[in-house]
């Protein structure tokens, strides 16, 4: 029996990566969280002032006996922009940054590896913006802001955003769908 591991992600808005890491096979939990910022416990209303240094993040935790840690930064990378610095489409500011926080020196390796190859292959017609640091701090977002796809499905935000992030997860990763999803 494997160790579940976690790494957690940075690919703009929490609830577009929550709710496309919610439907993988081998996933266990997803969480809406901030990172490596310099306020203890910040509000939504902080992180989007820009001012705290946090990143909006989902903490994905999964069993590697079903999906990899390359297979997870896979997706991360083909469901986010990682060539735009602090921006994912009409969200703003270092909060929607592109990152990867570590705990586990393992995942750096895969993730600067990959990092190395998708800049060699120039598979993004641009240069990849994704930081690759160590975890240092993790706070979890509002309860609100947890399963919110999940929660509030017809609203604007998750109804022009989300869905169609959702659907090019479904046509390209169909692999990795857990049943049902």
């Amino acid at each position: 029996m494997s160790s579940l591991q976690s790494i957690t992600l940075g690919g703009g808005c929490f609830w577009c990566t929550e709710a496309v890491f919610d439907r993988v096979r081998g996933v266990t939990d997803v969480q809406s969280g901030y990172a490596n910022g310099d306020v203890a416990e910040p509000t939504y209303e902080q992180i989007c002032s820009g001012t705290t240094g946090h990143a909006e993040v989902v903490r994905v935790t999964f069993d590697p006996a079903q999906i990899s840690v390359r297979e997870i930064l896979e997706i991360f990378f083909a469901t986010h922009d990682p060539t735009t610095l602090n921006r994912q489409g009409n969200d703003v500011g270092t909060q929607y940054r592109s990152a990867i926080f570590f705990t586990d020196p393992d995942h750096q390796d895969v993730a600067e590896d990959m990092l190395y190859h998708m800049g060699q292959d120039k598979l993004f017609g641009a240069p990849i913006v994704t930081e690759v640091q160590p975890l240092v701090t993790y706070w979890p977002a509002e309860d609100y802001h947890q399963n919110y796809f999940r929660n509030h499905p017809n609203q604007g935000y998750c109804t022009f955003v989300v869905g169609p992030k959702l659907e090019k997860f479904r046509k390209t990763f169909a692999r990795y769908l857990k049943p049902g999803a």
